[in-house]
């Protein structure tokens, strides 16, 4: 019987990728955020920084969709939940649902500045989880989430609590898969040792803050996430907007609140502006390229409120770095890898295989494994 061919992608965002080597579901390479702040899908959260109405969630939705991207990140507090909900409308009146991978999470109370008992609409225990469950569920009009998330691990529930209560969101239809974000890498690594002992799902995805001016997650979660089987997904890749060459600052970077801004920007900027120039292309497209490349199954989650923005961070999949580039693009600060990194690899990066243990360079000359190859 004859096979009938796909049809060609219409962008680079229609080469789609298994998420990690533990979850073996097809989505775009760069993820479209429900919450790229300080904006978002929603105007609950105005407050002077500025807001992303119905209309240009759906236009960016659309376009995002058309041009073959399938992967959408939210969380139950982005907007009091108006970003769940929007974005369950559109799938609604679209009718995509099937074809979307939505990643929500839960931990952050979704109820800031109502008149509840806040006490268990946030924190990881068991209590919140099934508020939150059934309440994202219903704001997205489906009934089952492809990627849940635990926002952020509270210090407070266990290991045993919080991966048997997963596990059962699991069983009951109501999740595909786990993730977990900004939680330390020991954490995970326990509580996936504990879910795989007992057998129940691991998480499959880690989402944490990173960019090029914000390298941390190179000293344990990016070397934990490769161990793990599991993908990366990046939020401030872009610093919100705010890598920009020097006097083209716009107004949307003087809307950034100062929490975000940790004083590198201008000059990682300058150096990512020098990479540009030689490829000629947007800095931007630098900035997403060159976290891309750091580590296999790494999901750069983008954002904005405007069309050309979205289009043109999808264009930088089509841009390839050379070892200088990158070589060039990490001299914009001084990154400090930290013990025990710098302790048994004097070049003071991140160690990635045998090849980078200085100790073993007194033993004779050896062949090692290239590390994967993130292309």
């Amino acid at each position: 019987m004859a096979m009938i061919p796909p049809s060609p992608p219409k962008s680079a965002l229609g080469r789609h990728r298994l998420l990690s080597p533990n979850a073996s579901v097809r989505v775009s390479p760069l993820c479209l955020g429900g919450m790229s702040k300080p904006f978002g899908f929603g105007t609950n959260w105005g407050m002077g920084l500025g807001e992303c109405t119905k209309e240009m969630a759906y236009e960016l939705l659309d376009t995002f969709y058309y041009l073959d991207g399938n992967f959408v990140d939210t969380a139950n507090t982005y907007q009091g939940s108006q970003s769940e909900e929007w974005i369950g409308d559109w799938m609604k009146d679209r009718g995509r649902h099937n074809e979307m991978i939505i990643a929500t999470k839960y931990a952050m109370t979704p109820m800031a500045g109502k008149s509840v008992n806040q006490s268990n609409y946030g924190g990881t225990g068991n209590k919140c989880m099934h508020i939150s469950i059934e309440a994202s569920l219903k704001a997205m009009n489906t009934d089952y989430i492809d990627i849940y998330y635990v926002h952020a691990w509270d210090y407070a529930s266990s290991i045993l609590e919080l991966m048997q209560s997963l596990n059962a969101l699991v069983i009951h239809g109501k999740v595909l898969y786990l993730g977990i974000s900004d939680a330390p890498a020991w954490f995970v690594t326990k509580a996936n040792a504990y879910a795989r002992h007992h057998g129940l799902r691991t998480f499959s995805v880690y989402q944490g803050r990173y960019s090029a001016q914000q390298r941390d997650m190179e000293r344990e979660i990016i070397p934990m996430a490769r161990e793990e089987g599991m993908a990366i997904l990046a939020f401030g890749v872009l610093v919100n907007g705010y890598f920009k060459t020097l006097g083209s600052e716009g107004a949307g970077a003087r809307r950034i609140p100062p929490t975000i801004l940790i004083g590198r920007e201008q000059q990682v900027s300058q150096v990512l502006d020098n990479v540009a120039k030689r490829h000629n292309v947007p800095l931007t497209s630098v900035t997403l390229a060159y976290a891309m490349q750091k580590t296999p199954y790494f999901y750069p989650i983008i954002g904005g409120r405007k069309v050309e923005h979205l289009k043109a961070n999808i264009e930088a999949l089509k841009l390839r770095l050379t070892p200088e580039d990158v070589a060039e693009i990490e001299t914009g600060y001084n990154f400090d890898i930290g013990f025990t990194h710098n302790f048994i690899n004097t070049a003071h990066h991140m160690i990635e295989g045998p090849q980078h243990v200085t100790i073993l360079h007194d033993l004779g000359y050896f062949d090692y494994v290239a590390p994967p190859c993130c292309d």
